[in-house]
């Protein structure tokens, strides 16, 4: 259901002299999803000014995977080729069981048939490339860094949204539209639902970290391993320091409760964490080709996260004021969808934005954008198409000789190739 309060009084943006549109946009949150909106409003011709709360941008983070759908858009943006620099091209992914058995093998972007890759990258490389761009294309001031949203007011002419600066003074902006793409702890989110159930931790904690290793199946291979309490992802994300080696990411996640009780530590990708606490989970899952325990063991330093969501929003506007990325649906970490789902929300809006008046625009991105992301998030508390790790732990908790007494080829494609569909990845 859509709140707004008034009704649209034009579906016509207006456009001023120099050909723009009459309108301002205004983004709290200067992460992977809302740098992307501004620069998509800024190529439509739409103004825009992006408040960040942190006083200053670092390279934070460890790997993520740009998917195709997701790529397209960045291209359309003209970065790819500087992504593209700074990556690795995956080429395939494998689901594994605990012994190292293959349950499910796919390409991945140009292999698969997509007309862009899969990049494979840190996350922190992604965030610069965008950052940067935003600064050389934006207007002076359209950046700004150590603006915290605490608070808005709208009207039928525009919102006016209320900031606590990094000195503690507060500022006022005005503008036409107010867009949260201030993560999973959202202040605009809590402000349109002050009732909002909050955070939801099904017991299962991340380690992350990434340290440069001999490259293994040739070098881009993602690779998903699990047994019933332990799960490994692995993948190259940059060419390593030495001839041989690639800066290899991994993300261990191990089942450490049972959800009941609220998540060990906030929620926060740079956390650092310890290593020996993911190293138990490691020693469940063996593959013939990579010494996980060693991987693990070499890494300089690791970070943890407990994997965690929100339930879906049963509407994101009201009036001029919206939310985006992980503000509005963040999600489980399956299926390497999280951020590749604010960046397809970032090019929706911006789209609408050009082409309708605000409460419109904002009306119609709804209704595109909260059903579809809401079932990816329930299908990834499922487990997205790594539910076929968790089937195939159940069914054949000591291995198979044959996977199809096991799991079928059908049940197989309709998982991963149904995710594929539902999340928009299959319709490119």
């Amino acid at each position: 259901m859509n709140k707004n309060h008034e009704p649209p009084t034009s579906s016509v943006p207006r456009k001023g002299h120099d050909g723009s549109l009459n309108r301002r946009v205004l983004i709290a949150g200067g992460g992977i999803g809302g740098l992307t909106l501004a620069l998509s409003l800024h190529q439509l011709g739409v103004p825009c000014t992006v408040f960040e709360a942190a006083t200053e941008v670092r390279e934070l983070g460890v790997g993520i995977n740009i998917l195709p759908h997701s790529a397209r858009v960045l291209m359309s943006l003209g970065l790819l080729g500087e992504l593209d620099d700074v990556a690795i091209r995956t080429r395939e992914l494998r689901y594994l069981n605990h012994l190292g058995q293959q349950i499910w093998a796919g390409e991945c972007g140009l292999w698969g048939g997509h007309d862009v890759p899969q990049l494979s990258m840190h996350r922190g490389r992604l965030h610069g490339v965008l950052w940067r761009a935003a600064r050389a294309r934006l207007p002076a001031g359209g950046l700004r860094n150590g603006y915290r949203l605490h608070g808005f007011t709208q009207g039928s002419h525009g919102v006016t949204a209320r900031f606590t600066l990094a000195d503690g003074t507060e500022a006022e902006e005005r503008g036409d539209v107010l867009v949260g793409a201030d993560g999973i702890h959202s202040a605009l989110r809590a402000l349109l639902h002050p009732g909002d159930g909050g955070i939801r931790w099904q017991g299962s904690q991340l380690w992350r970290g990434a340290v440069d290793w001999p490259v293994y199946e040739g070098g881009n291979v993602m690779l998903i391993a699990a047994d019933s309490m332990a799960k490994l992802t692995v993948y190259a994300i940059a060419e390593g320091r030495s001839a041989g080696t690639r800066l290899t990411n991994w993300v261990m996640n191990g089942k450490v409760a049972d959800g009941a009780s609220p998540p060990p530590r906030r929620e926060n990708w740079s956390r650092p964490g310890k290593l020996e606490e993911a190293l138990p989970f490691a020693r469940r899952l063996r593959l013939p080709f990579l010494d996980i325990e060693a991987l693990i063991r070499a890494t300089p330093q690791c970070f943890e996260y407990p994997e965690c969501d929100r339930d879906p929003l049963p509407w994101w506007t009201q009036g001029r004021v919206t939310l985006l990325g992980d503000a509005a649906h963040p999600m489980y970490p399956t299926g390497s969808n999280g951020s590749a789902q604010a960046i397809l929300d970032a090019t929706c809006l911006a789209r609408l934005l050009s082409e309708l008046a605000p409460e419109a625009a904002l009306s119609a991105y709804e209704a595109e954008r909260r059903p579809k992301t809401a079932e990816v998030v329930r299908n990834n508390r499922r487990g997205g198409p790594e539910r076929v790790l968790d089937l195939v732990a159940e069914r054949a908790p000591k291995g198979f000789n044959r996977l199809e007494d096991v799991i079928t080829t059908a049940e197989l494609a309709d998982i991963v190739g149904g995710y594929a569909r539902l999340t928009g990845l299959a319709s490119h």
